[in-house]
Parts: C-alpha cells; sequence; structure tokens
C-alpha cells in the first residue's frame, strides 16, 4: 500500500542503530516456546536472510521464501513468484503475512492482543515458490548502510533489486533455469515495471549464464502513471455517488494543479498536491479507508507489525534482531517523495512488447482503482492497444461464484477482483489465487489463444 505518513526527524539515529547483515542463511532456526506457538514451525520460510545489493556496501535486502506447497512440476521449472510490497516504504511482510502468503496473522475474537497465524488456503505458493523482498533497502529487515544509499528514483531501486534477485538466484542450481514472475501492488506499481525494465535491458547486454529468467510482471492497484491517475479521483468519486457536483468541481481543481505541478516537474509540490486530492476526497467522503470503501474499518496491517517485533519471531525468520520492526519507514518514503509522480508507463509498455504483463485491481479501491487504472492504459504506445481495448470483457468465476471480470489481448491481461480493495489477496484470497495460477499457467480466460498470439507474434520486440 502507499505510506502517506509524514518523514521523521531522526533519519541518522534510526539507521544508525543498524549492524552489517551478512548475506543469505537457511541454518536451522532454533525457535523458544512463546514463538513455536505463534509461528508453528512449519509456517516459517524455506529459507529467509539477506542479499546483498552492492558488494562494496553492508546494505541488504531481507528475504523469505517459501518453496511451492503442491508443485505439478520439476522444481528446476516450478514458476517462482516474486512479491514487493508498496508505499514507497512499506514491507513485503505485510504481504507475508496479511495477504498472500501461507499463513496469515489474524486476532482471536476480535482481541487484537491476542493475534495468531493460521494456514491461508488462498496462499500464492500452493503451485509456485514465493519470495518476498523488503524493498527498498531500510524497509521492514532490509539494511540501509547510510541514509545516501536509500533509493531515490526507480533505476536504484532496480538496480538493487536486480543484484538481490541475481544473488537470490545463486543460493539453489535449481533455481536458475525456474520462469520468473514480478508481482506486487500500490507503489510496487513502479518498483515492479522498472526492475522488469532493467531486467530485459540487463540480459540482453549479459551472457546467457548471468541473465534472470523473466517470464512476466502483475501489478495490483497500482500507482504507475500518476499524473494520469489523480486526474480520474473526481469524476470517480462523483459518478460511484460519494461526492455532488459542487464537491466534484473543488476536486478537479485540486487535481488539476497536481497535473499542473507534474508537467511542470516540480515535482516535491506535485507530490504533496496528489497527497493534498486525496486527503480532500477522504474529508468530503467521510469513508474509513479509500483503499477499500466497502469496510468500516481500515485494514489491520499493524498486526504484522506486532508479531514482527518480537524478538523470537525475529529470530526464527532470521532476521536482525537490532531492528524495531515497522510496517512502513517514513525515512525511505522521505527518500522517495520525488519520485512519487514520476511515470514509468514507458517501462510497462516496453515489458507488453517483451514478455507478458497482468494488471489487476480491487473494485472497491478509490485511490488506485479499476478506473485509474483504465485511464492510463488507453494511453499505451503497444501496437497491440487497440486490440486490447476493444476485445470483449468476459465474465469471470471461481468455482462456479461470479468473481470478476477479464480483459485479455496477446500479452496484456486485465482482472477486476469484486469483493476487493486495495490489498486484493487478503478481501479474496482464493479469487486472487486462482487469477495468479491461470495468468502464470495461461489457462481459463487468461490463456493465449493461438489466434492471438499469431496476431501480436511477429511485432513483438525481442
Amino acid at each position: 500500500m502507499e505510506s502517506t505518513a509524514s518523514p521523521p526527524l531522526k533519519l541518522f539515529l534510526l539507521l544508525s542503530c543498524i549492524a552489517f547483515i551478512p548475506a543469505a542463511s537457511s541454518s536451522p532456526r532454533p525457535i523458544s516456546s512463546p514463538t513455536a506457538q505463534l509461528l508453528p514451525k512449519e509456517s516459517l520460510p524455506t529459507k529467509s536472510g539477506y542479499l546483498p545489493v552492492s558488494p562494496t556496501s553492508g546494505s541488504a535486502i531481507f528475504y523469505a521464501f517459501y518453496e511451492a506447497q503442491r508443485p505439478t512440476t520439476p522444481r528446476s521449472q516450478t514458476p517462482l513468484l516474486i512479491w514487493l510490497q508498496g508505499g514507497p516504504g512499506c514491507s513485503s511482510m505485510i504481504g507475508n503475512f496479511y495477504e498472500l502468503g501461507p499463513w496469515r496473522v489474524s486476532s482471536v475474537a476480535h482481541n487484537a492482543e491476542h493475534l495468531v497465524v493460521e494456514p491461508n488456503p488462498g496462499s500464492w505458493n500452493r503451485l509456485f515458490g514465493l519470495l518476498f523482498l523488503d524493498n527498498p533497502i531500510g524497509v521492514g529487515f532490509s539494511v540501509a548502510a547510510s541514509p545516501e544509499e536509500i533509493p531515490r528514483d526507480q533505476f536504484t531501486v532496480a538496480k538493487h533489486l536486480f543484484a538481490a534477485i541475481t544473488a537470490f538466484v545463486k543460493l539453489d542450481a535449481a533455481f536458475k533455469s525456474r520462469p520468473i514472475y514480478v508481482t506486487g501492488e500500490s507503489y510496487a506499481g513502479k518498483y515492479v515495471p522498472a526492475i522488469g525494465y532493467y531486467t530485459l535491458k540487463w540480459n540482453a547486454e549479459l551472457p546467457p549464464s548471468q541473465r534472470l529468467n523473466l517470464a512476466g510482471v502483475a501489478i495490483g492497484n497500482g500507482l504507475t502513471d500518476p499524473a494520469t491517475q489523480v486526474a480520474t479521483h473526481a469524476a470517480n468519486a462523483y459518478f460511484s455517488g460519494f461526492i455532488n457536483e459542487r464537491q466534484k468541481s473543488e476536486l478537479e481543481t485540486a487535481q488539476w494543479e497536481a497535473v499542473k505541478l507534474t508537467k511542470m516537474e516540480s515535482w516535491s509540490q506535485a507530490t504533496d498536491a496528489r497527497t493534498g486530492v486525496l486527503r480532500l476526497l477522504q474529508n468530503m467522503t467521510g469513508l474509513a479507508t479509500l483503499y477499500d470503501f466497502t469496510r468500516k474499518v481500515p485494514y489491520n496491517t499493524q498486526w504484522v507489525t506486532q508479531i514482527l517485533q518480537k524478538q523470537e519471531v525475529k529470530r526464527a525468520l532470521e532476521a536482525n534482531e537490532s531492528i524495531v520492526f515497522d510496517e512502513c519507514s517514513d525515512v525511505v518514503g522521505a527518500a522517495l517523495s520525488e519520485d512519487v509522480m514520476k511515470s514509468v508507463k514507458y517501462m510497462v509498455e516496453h515489458l507488453v512488447k517483451n514478455s507478458k504483463v497482468l494488471l489487476y485491481q480491487g473494485h472497491s479501491d478509490l485511490r488506485d482503482g479499476v478506473v485509474s487504472t483504465e485511464a492510463w492504459v488507453k494511453t499505451m504506445e503497444w501496437e497491440g492497444i487497440d486490440e486490447f481495448l476493444s476485445a470483449e470483457r468476459k465474465v469471470w468465476r471461481v468455482n462456479g461464484v461470479l468473481a470478476g471480470y477479464v480483459q485479455k489481448w496477446g500479452s496484456l491481461s486485465h482482472v477486476v477482483v469484486l469483493g476487493a480493495g486495495h490489498l486484493v489477496p487478503t478481501d479474496q484470497p482464493m479469487s486472487s489465487q486462482a487469477m495468479i495460477e491461470d495468468w502464470v499457467l495461461e489457462k481459463g480466460l487468461l490463456a493465449d489463444s493461438k489466434d492471438e498470439r499469431f496476431a501480436i507474434g511477429d511485432r513483438l520486440e525481442i
């Protein structure tokens, strides 16, 4: 999710307490009795630890990897999903323990003081390996050796991710041949295209033995082309019945200011203007959260922070025990503040020509939802865009129940998930699992037809 907290004043003190972290480890984990109750042995990652982002720095990305529970292919061919959280500055442990990981945190009898982790039937590692990366450095359990090393743009984010993923692949010879799908939500609507684009560019320059086996990218409720997306809020809220015409006009004025500042490349001011638009929309609607207009209370992501601040849990996950875990880092959010309104649409355009792309949204998200995404997709420069826009939007059912809608042409797929907000896997675990599995395996409504492959095959950039 996107973080909206203001930057802190104690940047150096926060980072200076973090020690150097060695490279990844998968040694046996000593589990004390309290941890065994909260994190059963079977809930622990297959591997976890730290991945270096540079040979000359102590900065490292924390990872937690869960092997496929019931793979249908040999391990060397089993797809590998990578999950990146948004923010900017939020930990992928939210995705792990609150959304799509094999075990999810929940409260006992709605008592936030008594939390447990329970098996998640909608986990994304049912058929695939699943790798969570705390990205960028400084987020979650990841380590920034100095404030200057925290990324301030998507190029640096991608550079660090490429190094970390390359290091992960080297941990096991079987990883090398596994197809990689990079996934994420919200501000990862930038991270995912950035690492995908960076990988394709570098793969073209590297010998085959050093390339990453990128097969596709998936973006959920993403912020990808911010100026286009911020301009949709007034109309979306108005035609959804949340604001009246006078409020719509007021919100449009605020939106145009954010767009104007973006065009002027006044990045900090544009970011502040977008924040103002969202705050105005929040005040006008009075909703518990813009992330899901059906919710009476916000998402309980703070539960993840509660369990991951326990020393025994950190030890079991092989995380640095000196780090005080927080779900979102204000420090990293501040470092990327000038990046917020910059578009990465051109990266998605490159990816859709050279791999495959899935865009999905929860229907009830008022921040980065369906209307917001469709607005920028219509402006894509891609040979297949006209065919995609005229493709049938099909009714999608999971286990015979209406789950949403699928629109697809060639390498681009778009899914709308009903009954879900910003955190789609949290709200609709089984639908999200069916979606990601069908997309990766090209089944059901997300299968490629021979006609579509032939129609655009000659125009793909290889």
